[in-house]
């Protein structure tokens, strides 16, 4: 560390630090500068057109740039926007985006920092807010209050998009010193989820999440998740959350999603962890190179095992925030090909025959409108593609008081395992196996429930004796409807000729 540096960071001065950083790495106005990558113009055309496809409609709309640089994104939003303002603080690098991009003339450049308490933005004046590579630059006090801001600047309805560095570096350039703050995800997550404000009516607003992914590009090119994007839109407090809400303060809590993956293994949170992973996956025959959409992914150990061991690409899915933040913490330093997104299912759209294999593991059970789902599958499938799914089922008939209460607790929609074979060959898929997988359920049960009674003292003291408690009880009323018939589990596999 520079005694320069040692000087500022001691004294506190955080925008010095980056100003000099910056300034340093801004002597050279190129596109490899700026991404700190020796590898940065062939990173650009594969990642700045993924960025770009996954912003909500702009067209006509006002547009606020924070952290433009040199315009690699500039030119771009000016093209569907209303009006832009592309703002930095390094004052060559938004002269060489003026110089780039002065010609459309709804583009207004400004060199400004973001920090700044005078920066000439109104309340509730944009429709669209993004930076890409800035919050990183930010201390934790400087994110908070600039996020606070930015819901302030932005129109009810509007959205902000921000993509940042997390856990570690990905470019190759060298560096003297690096201020770089690599945050871990969920600090971003909760930053902005908190954000709430109140205007002059009262009315409340906080944001909502809509995205957060990984980028593929660097996904693909140097097998890295930690270039993650956030998409989230300013909506009315007392909107309703949905599904969402309810699993990451429910169902998949924190402490919960820790609960199970001790029950089921490392990287897992379904039945039989890695061992019936790998049962399961066994049957698919995966080929190396194929992809795979696993839809429910949880913290990704399936998603993991198939990427390292049949050399697919893998993108998993799941609507929990929680979960996907756990997921990518587990993917550091693993050096795969697999991708993260929170979403959902019923409302995501790929491209038809996108997919050699969709796959998932006990979650459909949340989904209400399983035909709608499973012909979205078939769509999304390769001809000649498969899908395996395990899932929780019910058998015939109308359940027991107690087993429709636990079914209604949890939103769960069950249905028997013929029923549930049938409502995927009525979606078009051929060559259908619906098997009742209960016996081996049980009997990963009793395992399970077994090696968790042995470390109770341990368990106990890794989380509470109401973990504790709830885990044994579950597991254990769990066998008991499945012993007497109500709760089934089935494994399915189709195919799409």
């Amino acid at each position: 560390m520079s005694l320069f540096r040692s000087r500022l960071v001691v004294e506190g001065d955080e925008r010095l630090v980056q100003k000099s950083y910056w300034i340093e790495h801004c002597a050279d106005l190129t596109v490899e500068a700026m991404m700190l990558d020796s590898k940065a113009a062939d990173l650009d055309k594969e990642e700045r057109p993924e960025v770009l496809s996954m912003l909500p409609d702009h067209e006509g709309k006002s547009v606020l740039e924070l952290g433009a640089g040199i315009g690699r994104f500039t030119g771009e939003l000016a093209k569907k926007a209303g009006q832009l303002v592309a703002l930095d603080f390094i004052d060559s690098a938004i002269r060489k985006n003026e110089a780039i991009n002065g010609h459309h003339k709804n583009a207004k450049f400004l060199c400004a920092d973001v920090t700044s308490p005078d920066l000439p933005i109104a309340e509730e004046s944009m429709d669209l807010i993004f930076s890409n590579w800035l919050l990183m630059y930010l201390s934790d006090e400087e994110v908070e209050s600039l996020a606070h801001r930015m819901v302030r600047w932005l129109k009810v309805g509007g959205y902000i998009f921000f993509r940042e560095s997390c856990f570690h570096q990905s470019g190759d350039s060298k560096r003297k010193y690096n201020p770089t703050h690599y945050r871990e995800p969920r600090f971003y997550t909760k930053v902005f989820k908190e954000c709430q404000l109140t205007d002059a009516s009262g009315n409340s607003y906080e944001l909502s999440l809509i995205g957060c992914r990984c980028i593929g590009a660097y996904v693909r090119s140097k097998k890295n998740q930690n270039q993650i994007c956030w998409i989230w839109h300013k909506i009315k407090s007392e909107d309703d959350k949905g599904f969402q809400r309810f699993l990451d303060n429910v169902q998949y809590k924190s402490n919960g999603i820790l609960r199970y993956e001790r029950v089921f293994g490392p990287g897992f949170v379904s039945t039989g962890g890695i061992e019936t992973t790998k049962e399961f996956v066994e049957k698919l025959e995966l080929k190396p190179g194929q992809k795979v959409l696993d839809v429910g992914c949880g913290i990704g150990g399936g998603d993991f095992y198939m990427s390292e061991k049949y050399e697919v690409e893998v993108l998993g899915i799941d609507l929990s925030v929680n979960m996907i933040s756990f997921a990518l913490e587990r993917a550091v330093g693993l050096k795969c090909t697999v991708e993260f997104e929170v979403a959902d299912c019923t409302t995501k759209e790929y491209p038809e025959n996108s997919f050699d294999v969709i796959y998932s593991r006990d979650t459909i059970l949340h989904i209400q409108d399983k035909p709608a789902l499973f012909r979205s599958f078939f769509k999304w499938l390769k001809p000649g593609g498969k899908v395996l799914i395990s899932d929780y089922c019910r058998s015939p008939g109308t359940p027991s008081p107690d087993f429709a209460a636990y079914i209604k607790q949890r939103g769960y929609d069950l249905h028997d395992v013929e029923a549930y074979g049938q409502m995927l060959r009525d979606a078009g898929f051929n060559e259908v196996i619906a098997e009742d997988q209960t016996d081996q359920f049980m009997k990963v049960l009793t395992r399970e429930l077994d090696a968790v009674e042995k470390e109770k003292e341990a368990f106990i003291s890794d989380f509470s004796q109401q973990d504790y408690d709830d885990i044994v009880n579950g597991w254990k009323a769990k066998l008991v409807r499945s012993s007497s018939g109500e709760q089934r589990w089935g494994l399915f596999i189709a195919k799409k000729n």
